[in-house]
């Protein structure tokens, strides 16, 4: 696997070099702006990107939008957005072209290796992983139309899990129910959401997008 950082802290983005060289991840380039971020992904065409959502010159939201404009750059490309805080504009610019690859970690995840590196390879198989407070705030920010409003509570523990990239065992240990009934809770979400079995793509993700994107 090659990827691309940007990430203006020199600390955490040395630290991310290193980390991704002893688990055998090749950093193509680790840059600290969207300028140099931009070439490195037009020249090295990685595998997934790292981008802090708050990069120079105004610290804002350089960093995903640069993020937006690289996925232009290389369709479906894997974004795993790093934040210090839960950035509200990020899910409908991040995921306007409704493909999968999407991470979003608190920086404070980082320290956690084995969620840090977990969530880079999901995204490279192209699911999805959001830090589970990015998925608390997201649930409460719901419109009046949203299709997530037809499925019952227990629904929606299943769906926001999933966002988070929990597997079937793993939901089910969380949510202390067998593997069938959360097999039976996704399939419900699927027909809600109006994805049946002849729907292109990977439903489980599609799902998760349609939760992200209302």
């Amino acid at each position: 696997m090659r990827v691309v950082i940007a990430e203006d802290d020199a600390l955490l983005r040395e630290g991310l070099v290193l980390l991704l060289g002893t688990e055998g991840i090749e950093v193509a380039a680790a840059t600290d702006n969207p300028d140099d971020f931009h070439d490195a992904v037009a020249a090295e065409r990685p595998d997934a990107v790292i981008v802090d959502v708050r990069l120079p010159p105004t610290f804002t939201d350089e960093g995903l939008r640069a993020a937006v404009a690289a996925r232009k750059l290389v369709p479906g490309l894997p974004v795993l957005v790093l934040s210090a805080y839960v950035e509200d504009s990020y899910a409908s610019d991040l995921l306007g072209d409704g493909t999968g690859g999407i991470g979003y970690l608190l920086k404070e995840r980082v320290g956690k290796v084995r969620t840090f590196l977990d969530a880079l390879h999901r995204i490279v198989a192209g699911g999805t992983a959001l830090d589970p407070e990015v998925v608390t705030q997201l649930m409460v920010r719901r419109h009046a139309d949203d299709p997530i409003r037809t499925l019952t509570p227990r629904e929606r523990d299943v769906l926001s899990l999933m966002a988070e990239g929990r597997t079937n065992s793993g939901i089910a240990e969380e949510l202390v129910v067998s593997e069938p009934a959360v097999s039976k809770h996704i399939g419900n979400i699927f027909m809600k959401l109006g994805l049946p079995s002849s729907e292109s793509g990977h439903r489980r993700v599609l799902a998760v997008l349609t939760y992200l994107r209302a």
